[in-house]
């Protein structure tokens, strides 16, 4: 399985409808499964970003394709990262 962390920030637009974040979220999570993307977590956050996705697939495509669709919505920015377990970052090194 491919996972990926993604980080948001939301656009003037997202903060000006912030209040409809989570009904937005819960819409993302149904177009994840029919797009065969699994939403492992969804967090609001404090700080330097707004919130983060981890998202896994049995191809990477299926979940950037997810991203992009997200990202055309116009309320939030991704900044992505591609991630892996410990067994997967062990396997790179040998």
């Amino acid at each position: 399985m491919t996972r990926y962390i993604t980080l948001l920030t939301f656009t003037q637009k997202g903060a000006e409808e912030i209040h409809d974040s989570t009904e937005r979220a819960h819409r993302f999570d149904k177009l994840a499964k029919k797009a065969g993307v699994k939403v492992e977590g969804q967090f609001w956050t404090m700080g330097h970003c707004d919130g983060v996705l981890i998202l896994t697939a049995d191809h990477e495509k299926k979940i950037l394709h997810l991203l992009a669709e997200l990202t055309a919505g116009g309320n939030v920015r991704t900044d992505t990262m591609r991630a892996f377990t410990d067994k997967e970052f062990t396997d790179f090194l040998k």
